[in-house]
C-alpha cells in the first residue's frame, strides 16, 4: 500500500471508494476526475429511487441498486469510483473484497475537508445532516486516516486543506479566461463598514476572500459615497491607494477598479497607478473604466464633468493611452484619438493587463468595449440577454475576443430563514417582495445554479458586491457558492 497525494494518478482500471464527511466535496472530487457513468452514487441514487439525495427511508434500496450496478460493472472489469458516506468499516471492506475477487486495483480516497466548510455546505442543502452526526463524521474521518493502512488498499489517497476541493484556494487568473462554463468571481467591494482600523478591515477582508475562494477583489471608485451604496458620510477610499496595500498581502487575489471614471484622473495617471499596481502585485491587476455618471461628485471636487459625448471619447482615448503607455519602448505615438511625444512609464506592467469598460450603453460604450478593451461590464438586470447580444454583434464584428464581466448584487443567505432574515436587515423602506424583485436573493446553491446560466450566457467573470458585507467573517457564506 502507498500513501499518494492528490497529483499522483491512481490505476485504470481501479475501484475506487470515497469516504469523507457530508460537505466534503466527495462528488465534486469523483465528477472532476472520473466520467460520469464511472461514478456509482448512493445520493444520485436516493433520488431515482425515493424523493431525493436525502430522502433516508430510500437508503435500503438505493444501496441495493448500488450492489447491482457495481457488480456488473466489476464483472466487465470497468473502473467504477464508489461515492458514498464511506465510513463504515464493513461496507468499507466489503467493496474491497469484491474488487479483489474481481482481479481490480483498489484505492481509498479519504477528503479530510476543513470542519468549518463541511458545517457551511452541509447548512445549505435542503435537508442538512443534523450537526452532532455531522460532528460524528468528522470523528471517524480522523480515525479512518489513522486505520486505513491497516485494511489492505493498494492506494490511499488523503486530501487534506491544501488540496481536496472543499477548501480552494484560486490563483491568479486571467479576466478573460474561460474555463468549461464555469465562471470566475471577484468580490467587489463598494462598502467600507471599518470602524477604527481602516488597514485592519481592509486585509482581513482579503485574506478571508482569498481562503474562501474568491478569484479577486474590486474597489469601487468614487469620490463620494453613492445613494445606491450608502450615505455620503460614509467612508469610500481611494482605490489605488488601497490596492497598494492589498498587493502587499500574501494571497493569489486579482486586484483593480471596477470602475474608474475617466474623468476623475488623466488617461495617463490612470496608466501609471495600473502598471505600479501589477508590479507591487507581480501581475495581479486589472483596470476598470467607465466614462463616469454623478456629476455631484465632480462639483464638490472642482472636476469638469464634460457632456456624455466628451466623456464618451475621453474613454476611448484613455484605453488608447494606456495601450500605448504599456507597450514596449519610449518611441512617440501616434494613433486613432491619441498623440504622445514618448511612451516612457516604469514599471511597465509584468504582463498583459486587462482594461474591463464597465457600462451599458448599446450605441457608443459598448462598442467602445468590444473594439478596444479585453472586457464589458454588465449589470445582471432584466436587460443583460439584449445587451451581451449587441456587444457580441460589435465583438464579432470587430474580430476580437474581449470578455463578458457582469456586475451583481446578490443577497445571500445560509437557508431560507436566513435569507429573509438578511432581507429584512437591508430592505430599508422597500417591502420584502418589493426588495426581492429587484435584488437576487436566495441561498448560495441557488445563486451557484444562477451564474451557471449566466455562463451558459457567455458571462466568464462575476463581480459580486454584498449588500450587507460588515465583517471578513461575512463571506463565509459565499463559500458553497465558490467550492469547485
Amino acid at each position: 500500500m502507498t500513501w499518494v497525494d492528490s497529483s499522483q494518478p491512481l490505476p485504470d482500471p481501479c475501484v475506487v471508494v470515497l469516504a469523507g464527511a457530508a460537505g466534503s466535496g466527495k462528488s465534486t472530487w469523483a465528477a472532476a476526475h472520473y466520467a460520469r457513468g464511472e461514478i456509482v452514487s448512493t445520493d444520485a441514487l436516493r433520488a431515482a429511487v425515493g424523493t431525493g439525495p436525502a430522502d433516508l427511508d430510500a437508503s435500503a434500496d438505493a444501496f441495493a441498486v448500488a450492489d447491482l450496478v457495481i457488480d456488473a460493472r466489476l464483472r466487465r472489469g470497468l473502473t467504477t469510483v464508489i461515492d458514498t458516506l464511506g465510513l463504515e468499516p464493513g461496507r468499507r471492506v466489503d467493496y474491497l473484497d469484491r474488487a479483489r475477487a474481481a482481479g481490480l486495483a483498489t484505492a481509498l480516497v479519504i477528503l479530510d475537508a476543513p470542519a468549518r466548510l463541511c458545517r457551511i455546505r452541509n447548512a445549505e442543502r435542503d435537508r442538512p445532516v443534523p450537526a452532532e452526526a455531522l460532528t460524528g463524521q468528522l470523528r471517524r474521518v480522523r480515525e479512518l486516516r489513522a486505520q486505513a493502512n491497516s485494511e489492505g488498499w493498494d492506494r490511499v489517497v488523503v486530501l487534506t486543506a491544501a488540496d481536496a476541493p472543499a477548501a480552494p484556494r484560486t490563483a491568479p487568473v486571467s479576466i478573460s479566461a474561460a474555463e468549461q462554463g464555469r465562471t470566475h468571481v471577484i468580490l467587489q467591494l463598494s462598502r467600507f463598514p471599518w470602524g477604527k482600523d481602516p488597514a485592519r478591515w481592509l486585509r482581513q477582508v482579503a485574506e478571508t476572500a482569498d481562503q474562501v475562494g474568491f478569484a479577486g477583489i474590486a474597489l469601487m471608485d468614487h469620490l463620494i459615497q453613492i445613494p445606491q451604496v450608502d450615505r455620503a458620510w460614509e467612508a469610500i477610499p481611494e482605490p489605488w491607494v488601497s490596492l497598494g496595500l492589498l498587493a502587499g498581502l500574501d494571497t493569489a487575489l486579482r486586484l483593480g477598479t471596477l470602475v474608474s471614471p475617466v474623468t476623475l484622473r488623466p488617461a495617463g495617471v490612470i496608466a501609471k497607478a495600473a502598471a505600479t499596481l501589477d508590479a507591487l502585485s507581480g501581475g495581479r491587476a486589472f483596470c476598470g473604466l467607465g466614462a463616469g455618471w454623478w456629476q455631484r461628485e465632480h462639483a464638490a471636487y472642482g472636476i469638469e464633468f464634460p457632456a456624455a459625448r466628451q466623456r464618451l471619447d475621453r474613454l476611448a482615448a484613455t484605453v488608447e493611452t494606456l495601450r500605448a503607455l504599456w507597450a514596449a519602448g519610449t518611441k512617440p505615438y501616434q494613433g486613432r484619438g491619441v498623440g504622445l511625444p514618448e511612451t516612457t512609464c516604469y514599471p511597465r506592467p509584468v504582463g498583459p493587463l486587462p482594461i474591463i469598460v464597465g457600462g451599458g450603453g448599446e450605441r457608443r460604450t459598448l462598442r467602445i468595449a468590444a473594439e478596444l478593451a479585453d472586457g464589458c461590464n454588465l449589470r445582471t438586470d432584466d436587460a443583460l440577454p439584449r445587451k451581451i447580444e449587441v456587444f457580441t454583434g460589435y465583438r464579432e464584428a470587430a474580430g476580437r475576443e474581449s470578455a463578458i464581466t457582469v456586475l451583481d448584487l446578490p443577497l445571500i443567505g445560509r437557508d431560507r430563514d436566513d435569507v429573509a432574515r438578511r432581507v429584512e436587515r437591508v430592505r430599508g423602506r422597500l417591502s420584502a417582495q418589493a426588495y426581492a424583485a429587484r435584488h437576487p436573493v436566495g441561498t448560495a446553491q441557488a445563486h451557484r445554479r444562477r451564474y451557471a446560466e449566466l455562463a451558459g450566457l457567455g458571462v466568464e467573470t462575476i463581480f459580486l458586491a454584498l449588500p450587507d458585507l460588515d465583517r471578513a467573517s461575512d463571506l463565509e457564506v459565499c463559500a458553497p457558492l465558490l467550492a469547485d
